[in-house]
């Protein structure tokens, strides 16, 4: 392939991605997807997973066309995720392209779930496409990193976020309410973070103290669910009168270490039993894994937090440093991550206050 093809063609995958953006926050459990079909260099039709439901990428690319009235017969389809071969909500994608006589597909990622296989670009080669694969692998694979993750690991994206002041102190005194220390644009990030989350999870001592709701404000997450919200309570000690059990505004999991009987009749309620003093992380992450949860944001506390950090399987962790001070007496958390193995990826500066993101090293 001449560097002149070769640009062309990253330029129609990069779109490709770049449409694939538009379903962030609706599609989950589905990956984000893109399509751009192109005749003669140019592109003729474009479509992208838009919502749960709805048309799959290359679906809605050949309806575009359909719309404009542009043939679909001897296109080229860019295609940042392997084409699906199985019948789910809509039928095979594969069938869809061979119907409308596209010649060539270039794929980004290989899809690795299981049910898939690689079938979809065996199937296309067998039926006389010119199929090509891994152009911008990397960057098309990053863009449905969860969906990905969870397809290899059989256990959720981990995502720490954690908030501290100018000395790594999380609150102030116990005795006092907790007052909010980030700005409205950090703030705006973290929502941001939950609406991209298929799970958000705290220890009962957030619960006890702070009483959260830990509900998505800001980027619409709709018609897919709102993330589940789950509570590590060991022992038993959730308040019956707290949010995360009162309200119906999202679904709640409770994770304890034995069956306590308990007359908790909350319709939005689950409970979960994983024996053991504390609950083990891995024993965890392997049932929200099996729950197909892709994602999962730890919101808090700093024992939770810590607890996460030992077991090294958090993946990446925002931490939030704010220049205000708060009064002394509350918990201390030391944003420093190199000890867990984890290392920083980029520090930039949001209205005053610090964002660093981490990951785990290599």
């Amino acid at each position: 392939m001449t560097g002149h093809h070769m640009s062309e063609g990253q330029s129609h995958m990069r779109r490709a991605i770049d449409l694939a953006e538009r379903g962030r926050h609706r599609v989950m459990p589905n990956p984000l997807v893109g399509c751009v079909l192109v005749k003669d260099g140019e592109v003729v039709a474009e479509g992208w997973h838009d919502h749960i439901g709805g048309l799959h990428a290359e679906q809605m690319a050949i309806a575009d066309a359909e719309a404009k009235g542009v043939t679909t017969r001897g296109t080229t389809a860019y295609i940042t995720l392997e084409p699906c071969n199985h019948f789910g909500r809509t039928p095979p994608c594969t069938e869809s392209l061979l119907w409308a006589g596209v010649e060539k597909v270039v794929i980004g990622a290989m899809d690795p779930n299981p049910t898939v296989r690689g079938g979809g670009a065996i199937m296309l080669k067998e039926n006389g496409v010119e199929v090509i694969t891994g152009l911008l692998g990397e960057a098309c694979e990053e863009q449905m990193g969860e969906f990905i993750h969870w397809c290899r690991e059989k256990r959720p994206l981990v995502t720490l976020k954690a908030s501290t002041d100018s000395r790594g102190r999380v609150d102030g005194n116990p005795s006092e309410p907790a007052r909010r220390f980030s700005s409205t644009e950090a703030l705006e990030m973290s929502h941001a973070l939950r609406a991209d989350s298929m799970a958000i999870l705290v220890g009962v001592g957030t619960v006890i103290r702070d009483n959260p709701s830990l509900t998505v404000r800001g980027p619409e997450v709709k018609p897919r669910d709102s993330p589940l919200r789950v509570v590590l309570d060991p022992r038993n000690r959730i308040p019956e009168g707290c949010r995360l059990l009162s309200d119906d505004e999202a679904p709640t999991l409770l994770v304890q270490s034995s069956d306590f009987d308990n007359s908790l009749d909350a319709h939005n309620v689950t409970r979960a039993v994983i024996p053991g003093p504390d609950i083990p992380i891995p024993n965890l992450l392997h049932m929200l894994g099996d729950m197909g949860v892709q994602s999962l944001l730890v919101e808090g506390g700093v024992e939770t937090w810590k607890r996460f950090l030992s077991s090294e399987l958090v993946d990446r962790a925002r931490i939030c440093i704010s220049p205000i001070e708060l009064p002394s007496g509350g918990q201390e958390f030391d944003t420093d991550l190199t000890e867990f193995g984890m290392e920083k990826d980029s520090e930039s500066n949001v209205s005053g206050d610090t964002i660093q993101w981490w990951k785990k090293g290599k």
